[in-house]
């Protein structure tokens, strides 16, 4: 038999209490679903020179909010009321004279508008039956690993291996020396002093007083003085500095023995070169001990140790069922009732109402995701926060935490679920952000042919059958080749034995997603996104680095394909190298190299705002819908954030390449009508280009620590429109019903996917 408990919304369980006969299930393979990769690779290509968006108009038309793919039949719960009449979705949700139709305030492309306005809101709840593993792990991982019950299996700490994680691993500072480089050559771990080996860091180490204060990089070795003014100073990574970095002569600029008081009151000295750079530390030296940032900061179970959480990310048998998330409640529990249970761990099925689309995330090994975050040595590297004095929140600028954002909501999200049977997608969380910025943090990290800022366009062909969330576009239909101008990130040589012949983009299965922005609490606060047109004096705005022709530029002619340097030479409004304006540049016309006092500002001055690329892919399109500015897109054949989904017609403007030279004129000849029209519907649709889930699920981790809610919390806690994590999972359940490339997959040969 099994007992049964139906466990309430409240943190609390009881209630009611039945028997019912035990029954064991056997498993299935699951029907046909997506995997959906996080892949912030952040580039990607293929389709006409200005994306075409009338793929959709070869699919089946859907008339009916009955589903039309296979992942229903064989008896499984209908996801929706059924019997569903025909309907007349032209009639029921007419297009508007930009060809979209609006749902939950945002232009959708025609078709998904009217299937979103007809079926999404309509969903009846499934019931799922959610596995809590109660499987157990060798010597319980040693004490340095945390065990999946799911799968009975290790996920090791940093530097440390094996099935019971009790293999310490050697992990050094430096590569091999020689006679000229006693060091090795250089990398970011590059040590003098003393190398923590399970994590390849470098410390003062035994005998000083502070043998954990970081000696990253330059602070352990000679720093010399600039050879001109104003010149830079140049590290010599073969003359280490340990006379000055482990002197306890106050008369030395120290560091390992540098009392913070006596050195806040200037009565000491101390090498500037040397810093905080590790995650969980704060102040000028190091001495204050913070929270590291983990996934979810461990759903506040469980210490996090630089990245990793020394505590299960999926519920186990061992969980209090206080400490079960929300998406597992209200819950009946299934307990087998027999004597064995007092000695041995055993699974336990909660059942749970949800609604589709349901994802099943992949609990990869934490090589992919917990391991780079605790390995990096840069603590804001691919993260969205960091810790700062007490505990504070300070958000990032780094357009990579995007791919922590979207891992942290959908862990929370009510659409996961622990049956792989019953999932729609399969969320692969690879953070490959961090292989991008940690290319050179260690010896043992050697993957810098890993992955690249144009991942998607190296993507293996085995894994392209998946859908790619990434945030370049490219359709490689003008651009069909590695458009970066920084060499590491070329993909041109690669073999297509490795890639296949994939293009980097695909619009029926693929998805462009925004790049992460700090949340701006004074942007918001100001409300800069609803500015009228009237206070708004400038017409055209575009701040950025110009290329070759203005003071500190890239010097690379490829760099950003030729299209600022071309703005530019039209329409700069600062002088470049040779004292010269753009050809046409005028008053209300900002296209400058300069940076703004006030960024945030001179974008909600500005009527239209350039979306241009940079080395690639770029955050300009989240700049302008963000201060309420309408997008100017200019970067052919290249799909901005949701431009295959959402009706871009009505809030952005897209100019050819070869329109450069006519931009403004074709900017002055669009009526006040149309303005208003576009202004309005990007004030409509700025919160979907916001992480405001993942803004919001710290704001109330915080609270839950500190007792109230902070100042930044207070602003977006007001916001009640979709964000980007609603419009992905709106995006899903289309999909889910409508999407060709679904349908297709069981008949298709390729040369690429799995078999």
């Amino acid at each position: 038999q099994r007992l049964t408990i139906y466990l309430s919304e409240e943190e609390g369980c009881g209630i009611m209490l039945s028997f019912r006969r035990w029954r064991c299930s056997c498993s299935r393979v699951a029907a046909i679903a997506s995997i959906v990769p996080l892949v912030l690779v952040v580039h990607l290509f293929f389709f006409p020179v200005v994306p075409s968006f009338d793929y959709f108009g070869t699919r089946q038309v859907q008339h009916s909010c009955v589903p039309i793919n296979g992942w229903v039949e064989g008896g499984r719960d209908n996801v929706l009321r059924n019997p569903q009449p025909l309907l007349d979705l032209d009639t029921l949700f007419p297009a508007d004279s930009h060809g979209a139709v609006v749902y939950h305030g945002a232009p959708w492309k025609a078709d998904i508008g009217r299937w979103l306005s007809a079926c999404d809101s309509i969903v009846t709840a499934v019931k799922v039956s959610e596995k809590i593993g109660g499987k157990s792990c060798k010597n319980d991982c040693s004490g340095q690993g945390i065990c999946n019950r799911e799968l009975g299996q290790c996920r090791c700490f940093h530097g440390f291996s094996g099935e019971g994680c009790s293999q310490r691993l050697q992990l050094n500072c430096n590569y091999p020396g020689s006679k000229e480089e006693p060091y090795g050559r250089w990398v970011a771990s590059i040590c003098s002093a003393s190398c923590d080996t399970t994590r390849a860091m470098c410390f003062c180490g035994e005998g000083t007083k502070y043998p954990h204060r970081p000696v990253a990089e330059a602070c352990g070795f000679k720093v010399n003085l600039p050879s001109e003014p104003d010149g830079p100073k140049l590290t010599d990574w073969t003359k280490a500095d340990l006379d000055n970095v482990l002197t306890t002569n106050s008369s030395k600029p120290g560091w390992c023995n540098v009392d913070p008081v006596a050195a806040y009151a200037f009565k000491v000295k101390f090498k500037e070169e040397c810093y905080c750079k590790y995650d969980g530390l704060w102040g000028r030296f190091c001495e204050v001990p913070v929270s590291c940032t983990c996934i979810n900061q461990c759903s506040g179970h469980g210490l996090c140790r630089g990245g990793f959480c020394q505590y299960d990310l999926i519920p186990s048998v061992l969980s209090s069922i206080r400490e079960w998330p929300r998406w597992l409640r209200p819950a009946q529990i299934n307990v087998p009732d027999n004597a064995e249970v007092t000695a041995n761990l055993v699974n336990l099925n909660a059942v749970v109402e949800k609604k589709r689309p349901l994802v099943y995330v992949y609990d990869l090994p934490p090589e992919f995701n917990s391991l780079l975050l605790e390995g990096r040595h840069n603590k804001f590297e691919c993260v969205n926060r960091i810790y700062g004095d007490r505990n504070a929140t300070l958000w990032t600028e780094q357009l990579y935490g995007s791919q922590m954002a979207l891992y942290e909501s959908m862990l929370a999200s009510p659409s996961r679920t622990l049956d792989g049977e019953e999932a729609d997608y399969f969320f692969v969380p690879v953070l490959d952000s961090c292989i991008i910025t940690r290319a050179n943090d260690a010896p043992h990290f050697s993957m810098q042919s890993f992955s690249w800022d144009e991942g998607a366009c190296y993507a293996p062909k085995e894994i392209w059958n998946s859908m790619m969330l990434v945030h370049w576009g490219n359709t490689n239909s003008k651009h069909n080749h590695s458009t970066t101008a920084y060499w590491a990130d070329n993909w041109d040589q690669i073999s297509p034995e490795r890639r296949g012949k994939h293009p980097c983009f695909d619009p029926d299965k693929d998805l462009v997603i925004p790049a992460w922005k700090r949340p701006d609490v004074n942007s918001l606060s100001l409300k800069l996104w609803a500015r009228p047109r009237e206070k708004r004096k400038t017409l055209f705005y575009f701040n950025g680095n110009l290329g070759p022709a203005y003071e500190s530029g890239r010097p690379e002619t490829t760099y950003s394909m030729g299209i600022r340097q071309k703005l530019a030479e039209e329409f700069g409004s600062s002088p470049n190298k040779k004292g010269k304006l753009g050809r046409q540049h005028a008053e209300d016309v900002i296209v400058t190299p300069l940076r703004s006092d006030n960024y945030h500002e001179a974008l909600a001055s500005s009527i239209f705002c350039g979306v241009v690329p940079g080395d690639g892919w770029s955050g300009r399109i989240e700049d302008s819908v963000l201060q309420g500015c309408i997008p100017v897109v200019i970067q052919d054949g290249i799909y901005l954030p949701y431009e295959n989904v959402l009706n871009y017609d009505s809030f952005a403007v897209r100019i050819r390449e070869d329109e450069i030279p006519m931009l403004i004129s074709i900017l002055r000849g669009i009526n006040g009508t149309e303005i208003e029209f576009k202004l309005t519907n990007v004030k409509k649709i700025w919160q979907r280009f916001l992480y405001c889930d993942s803004i919001l699920l710290e704001a109330e981790r915080q609270k839950s620590v500190f007792g109230h809610v902070e100042d930044w919390a207070l602003e977006f806690l007001q916001l009640s429109e979709d964000d980007v994590f609603d419009t992905l999972i709106q995006v899903l359940h289309y999909k889910l019903h409508n999407d060709p490339w679904r349908r297709q997959l069981p008949h298709q040969k390729k040369e690429f996917g799995l078999p």
